[in-house]
Formats: structure tokens, C-alpha cells, sequence
């Protein structure tokens, strides 16, 4: 370890007192053997992380615009993180600024940032855990709904403010034509389940009108800051705001017209975050009305049929044209019966067969704790590989695991089975950190962990970036992801992952750009690209990399062309500022 300039300053300027007591020296040799020491056991451990290997491969160019990032970092550290946020909620609760806070009060100011312009522009692979329906652009959805004629809402209790209506279930359907309402939906004297139509209500809306009604209806399909922040009320109450808001919200985006204008614009956004390929989620339990019908379909063919016809029209256009493509892993909701989950599970081979090239896997969502754990579900879930065996089609297993706080209870063992079972990824695997065996299995196993640390702060697992456990992971040597779950109802106010990206980047000291590099290309190496792949086939993909054969590691290769093509440009933008040496 080389003396620091503050190191050599103190030993020319020795104090009297230190030599009577007999203080030793920076640069005296004992010393000088301790740091070398010291130094020689950090490299040790960080030899050992999963980002090891991606930062050996470094090419100069990358190398440089990795030093660049670190300081534009450590200048905003001095000038960004060193004021006070400007709005309401930091002043009224003295929040001061600093790396890493908590997404919901720093969103504003990290948007203005050189390094969110910076991370804006980084290839960011694919996206491998995304709920799609909670990933649009909501207020975008509401612009559509309002533009759509015949979207009509109804509330099963009164919306008067003034009376409480919290608990109102308000959903969204196309009609026809309706009979005159006996009230405003806004009166004490609406009849609950009436439909009016949704330019009426707008209209007529008591705070603001249109465009207060604009923002009313927003905020009741998103968890909003004043949600995110009370940590206290703890992670049962944040749930239920959390499932409160797709019944609105599919019932707003599941009608062709609004559904086919928000597939377009979500792939158009993801395009512009640097996102190449998605590995969506989707319940499909939601009702799906085609253009002018009253009626649903009766299954999920049309979704998916109209999902396919938008995919290959955005392909074939000029923002479009590089973007890889995505698949559907195939959710069923954890806290449903046996019955009720064995039907989905019918369903999704049925839509498998018919949509070989969309459907790609299988997983439970919804609350891990208040759902049944994968313990309890085994017997269904062997069910359901056998069913798959004998309807000749292959859906692999992407379960969610560990999104609990949990230490040993059934929650947190949904890890074990998940390995168990055979999963290729595990979603969330926030208490992974937990388990040193499972750690080893997982790596063993080329099992990858899809991290989304924003979503589990807003949903209560951690208070903050700095707080997340995903930090002990890659130490030990755990391959992950980033990824941004539910976008849209979290709260982001746009589709991507750079929010996640950026707060990575500021939370943990030992990523860097290299690190953030490192988890974009694991995005890629373990996304479920066509044609689907049995488990030796898959781990031997994962494994060879970019030098293996097949779509997978041609895509590792276009996306190591695009990394080393974003650090040219960090260099060509940045150097001049922040280029050279470190002791600039």
C-alpha cells in the first residue's frame, strides 16, 4: 500500500510529542508491512466475487471509463449528497441527502445527475423480472383509457371524499351504451356498481377536474411516497396497497385498444433504458376484452395472439429493429387452493402448445408470507411436470424465493425447495444471504438470483439501498441480476431498470461501473431465449458463455460489442473533465 499524500504530509511534519511517545510512522517499514498485509487480503476477498472475472476481462477503454464513473461519483458525493432535497416531505422531516437514500425521496434529484445521464445510456441486457402488467407507464395508460371511447368505471361504494372511500373497489369495462347514472359517482347518492362513463367522471371531478381526476387515478394504481415511506405500518399493510392496485389497473389495460397502445409504448421505453430482451411475468388471470366487446375472452389466446402481432410490429420497425425479443413466465398466484391452481396450470400447457415461442416457464407471485409456501404446493408441482412430459412440451420453473424477512420459518425455506425443484433462476432471494449452504448449492447449480432492491425497499424489506443484502451475495461469489419488478406501480414513473441501476451504483461501494457491467451481462447469459432448452443443455449454455454455440452466446457477444461501444462514448463524453490519473 502506497502512502497517501495526507500519509506523506504528516511525515515531514512530525509533532514533538509523537517522537517523545515514541508514535510510529506511516512510513516506517513494520507499518508499511501491515497495509501491504492489509491490501493483500482485500484483493483476496475481492478475487472471490461473482464480478471478478468480468472485471479482469476489461478492456483499457472500459477500464477507463470504469475510473471516469468513480469520479463523477465521488464529486457528487461532495456536491449533490451535501444539500438538502428541495420539497416538502425533506423539509417538513429534516431529510438531508446522501448516496443511497431511499428511492422514493431521492428520485427527483437522481434523475438531474452526470451519473444518471451516465447509466441512462448502459446496455442493460434483458430484463428477467418484471411483472408486465405492473410495468406500463400508468399515467400513460390513463391518457389512453380517457382517448378510448366507451371506457366506462364503476365503484362499489360512493367516491364522495368527504364520506371515506379508501376501501372503494373501482374497476374499468368497455360499454356500449348506458342509461344516464341516478348520481355523480363523486355523490353520497351514487348507486354503488353503477357504470359511468369515464370522460363524465373526469369532468366532473370535484378536486381539479380532468386533470385532477388524472392524478386521483394515478395514485390509486401506484404505491406513492406517502405509502413508501411509513415503514412502521410494516410489510402486511404495504401489501395490501400493493394488491389493491391491479383491479383498476387491468381492468384499465386489458381492452384491446389501451392494451395494444401500452405493449407498443412499453417496448419503446424499455428500447430507450438499453434493454434488449424481457423475460416478463404474467398472472393471466385477468379478464381480456377484445376491441367492442362486452364479454371476456374466453381464455388467453387472445392476449397473447395480440401480444405476438404488437412484438412483431415493433421488431420490424426502426426503434425496434435491435431489440431481441421477450417471453412470459407463466404465474399463478400463490395463496389460491389446489383446485384453482392445477385449472392455471392446465391453462398454461394449453397456451404453451398453442404459443410455443411466448411461454417459457413457470412461477408462484404474490406474497410469499401470506401465501402457501412451495412446501405445500409440491404435490401440484410434480403434477404439473408430469402433465408437462406427457403434452410433450418443456416449461422450466423461475420461482420466487426468499422475499421474506424471515430466518428458518416457511417462508424463508421456500429457498430450499425452490433449489430443490430444480429452479433456473430464483426471484427476489432476498434472504439467500442467510443460508451459506444454499449459497453454495446456488452457484454450484448456475442458479442466477433476480435482484430487484428498489422494490423490496418500497415493500418494506429494507429501508434503504445500503441496508440490502445483495452486496453479500456477489462476495460471495453468487451470480445476480438487476431488475425492477413493478415499475409502473411502485412508483418509478417509467418502465425501466435504471433506477435500479443508479441506485445500485451509489448504495455500494465495491460495484462501480464494472460491477453494474458484470450484472447486465448475467441478464443476458441466463435469459430464457427460443428454443427452450432441457436443464443439461441450459447449465452447459450458461456455463460456455460467449464462447459456446447458439442464440445465447451470440447475444453475449452483441452485448459485449454495445458495453465496450458505451464505455467509448463515457470516455470520448467525460475525459476531458474527468479523465487522466487519480491524483487530478
Amino acid at each position: 500500500m502506497e502512502a497517501s499524500s495526507d500519509q506523506e504530509a504528516d511525515m515531514e511534519d512530525i509533532s514533538d510529542w509523537e517522537i517523545e511517545e515514541g508514535l510510529p510512522q506511516f512510513g516506517d517499514q513494520f507499518i508499511q508491512k501491515y497495509l501491504d498485509g492489509r491490501d493483500a487480503l482485500i484483493e483476496q476477498e475481492k478475487s472471490q466475487r461473482s464480478d471478478n472475472s468480468f472485471r479482469q476481462s476489461l478492456t483499457p477503454m472500459a477500464a477507463e471509463a470504469c475510473a471516469i464513473v468513480s469520479r463523477i461519483l465521488a464529486e457528487e458525493h461532495q456536491t449533490v449528497w451535501t444539500e438538502r432535497l428541495e420539497h416538502g416531505t425533506s423539509e417538513k422531516e429534516s431529510i438531508s441527502m446522501y448516496p443511497g437514500m431511499t428511492f422514493s425521496l431521492a428520485r427527483e434529484a437522481m434523475e438531474k445527475t452526470k451519473s444518471w445521464q451516465i447509466i441512462q445510456k448502459l446496455p442493460k441486457g434483458a430484463l428477467l423480472h418484471a411483472h408486465m402488467d405492473a410495468t406500463v407507464n400508468i399515467g400513460f395508460v390513463v391518457e389512453q383509457a380517457l382517448a378510448t371511447e366507451g371506457i366506462a368505471m364503476s365503484a362499489s361504494q360512493s367516491l364522495d371524499v368527504t364520506k371515506g372511500c379508501q376501501e372503494a373497489k373501482i374497476q374499468f369495462r368497455y360499454k356500449r351504451s348506458l342509461q344516464k347514472p341516478d348520481a355523480s359517482i363523486w355523490s353520497s347518492a351514487y348507486k354503488p356498481s353503477q357504470f359511468v362513463y369515464i370522460t363524465d367522471a373526469a369532468d366532473s371531478y370535484p378536486d381539479g377536474g380532468c386533470e385532477g381526476f388524472k392524478r386521483w387515478l394515478i395514485k390509486i394504481c401506484t404505491i406513492t411516497e406517502e405509502f413508501a415511506l411509513k415503514h412502521h405500518h410494516g410489510i402486511d399493510a404495504i401489501w395490501k396497497k400493493f394488491a389493491d392496485c391491479f383491479l383498476p389497473l387491468n381492468t384499465l389495460e386489458y381492452y384491446e385498444p389501451i392494451f395494444r397502445s401500452a405493449v407498443r409504448r412499453l417496448l419503446q421505453d424499455l428500447v430507450l433504458d438499453g434493454i434488449a430482451w424481457v423475460d416478463f411475468r404474467c398472472v393471466f388471470a385477468a379478464d381480456f376484452f377484445l376491441e367492442g366487446a362486452e364479454e371476456p375472452s374466453p381464455d388467453n389466446a387472445d392476449f397473447l395472439r395480440i401480444w405476438t402481432e404488437e412484438l412483431k410490429k415493433f421488431k420490424a420497425s426502426e426503434q425496434g429493429k435491435d431489440f431481441w425479443g421477450c417471453r412470459f413466465i407463466w404465474t399463478s398466484l400463490r395463496f389460491w387452493g389446489k383446485k384453482q391452481i392445477v385449472e392455471h396450470m392446465k391453462a398454461c400447457i394449453d397456451m404453451k402448445k398453442k404459443f410455443p415461442e411466448l411461454i417459457c416457464g413457470y412461477d408462484l407471485v404474490g406474497q410469499e408470507d401470506a401465501g402457501r409456501p412451495l412446501a405445500d404446493v409440491t404435490p401440484e408441482l410434480f403434477w404439473f411436470k408430469k402433465r408437462c412430459v406427457e403434452n410433450g412440451v418443456d416449461i422450466p420453473f423461475f420461482f420466487h424465493a426468499g422475499e421474506c424477512l424471515g430466518d428458518g420459518d416457511e417462508t424463508d425455506q421456500n429457498l430450499f425447495d425452490a433449489i430443490l425443484l430444480g429452479t433456473r433462476r430464483i426471484g427476489h432471494g432476498f434472504s439467500l444471504y442467510k443460508h451459506p449452504l444454499l449459497m453454495e448449492m446456488v452457484k454450484t447449480k448456475k442458479i442466477l438470483i433476480e435482484s430487484c432492491p428498489i422494490s423490496n425497499e418500497v415493500l418494506r424489506l429494507t429501508s434503504s439501498i445500503k441496508s440490502h443484502p445483495l452486496p453479500a451475495l456477489l462476495a460471495r461469489g453468487v451470480s445476480c441480476c438487476l431488475s425492477n419488478d413493478d415499475p409502473g406501480v411502485l412508483g418509478y414513473g417509467s418502465s425501466g431498470v435504471t433506477h435500479d441501476f443508479w441506485q445500485a451504483l451509489q448504495g455500494w461501494e465495491n460495484l462501480g461501473l464494472a460491477g453494474l457491467g458484470s450484472l447486465a451481462e448475467n441478464s443476458v447469459r441466463w435469459a430464457c431465449y427460443s428454443p427452450d432448452q432441457p436443464a443439461k443443455v441450459w447449465n452447459k449454455d450458461i456455463a460456455d458463455g460467449k464462447y459456446g454455440q447458439g442464440i445465447r452466446a451470440q447475444r453475449l457477444r452483441e452485448w459485449t460489442e454495445q458495453w465496450n461501444k458505451f464505455c467509448e462514448w463515457v470516455v470520448m463524453e467525460y475525459a476531458i473533465d474527468y479523465g487522466g490519473d487519480d491524483e487530478r
